[in-house]
């Protein structure tokens, strides 16, 4: 996609659904090009690392109506730190992460957004439920009450095909529904975090609700 991030987010727009959240995914991109995308419309400013992340928000609380997406690995001794940062955090892949967020949630009177990070197929450089985990674990996900429980968020291996990548997505969202059909009082199945630069055409396709854009929007950034 070419032309200037402004340019690269009116072409993706044209793409999306209206009901489907663009986050604009900002690991190692400066602060000048995050305004650009804020000029651009885009509110929704996804981080990989707690630290990288509260600088940018240092430099950049004059734009209060930003939401700050927390879409990487989340170590439990940064989750109090991550609570008064991020409105979402993406990626709670374990129970024992849940219940560290529940409680330092509670301490902290806030009640952060929450989507549960999924490994559809085998991944040894993701992290994440396995789904029968995730079904195992949903009875003490329940209890979590200061969570708001929003909906799944995955990222499939790297090297699938594009038939692979979709049965990935669609995986996710049939998974999500059976875990709404079964009537918790505190999971919401209604956000499927799924779909980036390269593959966030068949996430829409299966259902996602949130994309996560980085390199398409911001160009290529050496990671």
């Amino acid at each position: 996609m070419t032309g200037s991030i402004t340019e690269r987010i009116a072409q993706i727009r044209q793409q999306l659904p209206p009901d489907v959240r663009l986050i604009a995914v900002t690991k190692r991109v400066s602060v000048e090009a995050m305004r650009e995308a804020y000029q651009a419309g885009v509110r929704d400013f996804g981080e990989s690392q707690v630290q990288e992340a509260a600088a940018k928000q240092d430099e950049l609380q004059d734009l209060p109506d930003i939401t700050w997406h927390l879409i990487g690995h989340l170590q439990s001794n940064k989750a109090k730190k991550a609570l008064t940062q991020f409105q979402w955090i993406h990626s709670c892949d374990s129970l024992k992460l849940a219940q560290r967020l529940n409680q330092l949630a509670c301490e902290l009177a806030v009640s952060p957004q929450i989507c549960l990070q999924v490994k559809i197929m085998p991944d040894p450089h993701k992290y994440g439920w396995t789904i029968p985990e995730l079904l195992e674990a949903l009875p003490e996900l329940d209890q979590c009450k200061a969570l708001q429980i929003q909906g799944l968020m995955t990222i499939p291996p790297l090297g699938l095909s594009r038939q692979e990548t979709l049965g990935v997505f669609e995986r996710t969202r049939d998974l999500a529904n059976e875990i709404g059909q079964q009537n918790w009082s505190n999971l919401r199945m209604h956000q499927l975090s799924m779909g980036m630069s390269e593959d966030y055409a068949l996430a829409i396709q299966a259902g996602a609700t949130m994309v996560r854009l980085g390199r398409i929007i911001f160009g290529e950034r050496g990671d």
